[in-house]
């Protein structure tokens, strides 16, 4: 990346400041090991949501409550969150940084558990956005679960799709990159989707289900 073009990125990405909040929800998760969006991506998921007028989202990876909390500000004040984590103590942080935030806690559920088993149980079509920020290898079946939960005109929203700047390297072959890119593809050519991948943080696919 050229110096201008690395300028051009460092400002977009701090072009929306992170709420207090959320900048103890990152810290919070980067101490747990759990890496959380970046502000870039923050503010993209928080847009997608305003602009879906997204009254119930789901999101795989619930991390310390970072992209829980950007979504949650730009969904409706009676809009719900359901946030799906694996690990007990990442759920524990998130309620924490939801309670902090002074969130009502209908208005947040974190289900701790294993998405692959939580997500068959949602019912389809009854969801206005998806944000899935998990395991990458399990992306393409997260993604299949998604486009069903959603309603026509819903959001998809797949974080960490550039993969630290791996993916747009065809000599890059490892697994997590090939997986990523070969979705990445298949997503551009789905008919289902109208797609866009958006440069923000380690890079944020978005889509709109027909």
């Amino acid at each position: 990346m050229s110096g201008s073009r690395l300028n051009s990125y460092v400002y977009a990405e701090d072009f929306v400041s992170e709420p207090e909040i959320a900048e103890t929800a990152r810290r919070s998760g980067e101490e747990l090991g759990a890496t959380p969006v970046g502000t870039g991506a923050g503010a993209a998921l928080r847009l997608l949501a305003a602009a879906s007028r997204a009254q119930h989202v789901v999101e795989i990876g619930t991390g310390a409550g970072t992209s829980g909390l950007w979504l949650l500000a730009g969904m409706p004040d009676d809009g719900v969150l359901t946030s799906i984590e694996l690990e007990p103590e990442h759920a524990r942080a998130a309620r924490r940084a939801f309670a902090d935030a002074g969130i009502p806690s209908q208005r947040t559920r974190v289900i701790v558990g294993r998405a692959d088993e939580v997500l068959p149980r949602m019912t389809d079509g009854a969801y206005d956005m998806v944000h899935v920020d998990a395991d990458t290898g399990a992306y393409p079946a997260y993604v299949e679960h998604a486009i069903r939960l959603l309603r026509p005109g819903g959001v998809l929203a797949l974080d960490n799709m550039l993969w630290h700047d791996r993916v747009a390297d065809p000599a890059q072959r490892d697994e997590t990159t090939r997986v990523l890119r070969d979705l990445g593809k298949s997503l551009r050519d789905d008919d289902r989707l109208l797609p866009a991948l958006l440069p923000v943080g380690d890079g944020l696919l978005a889509a709109v289900k027909r």
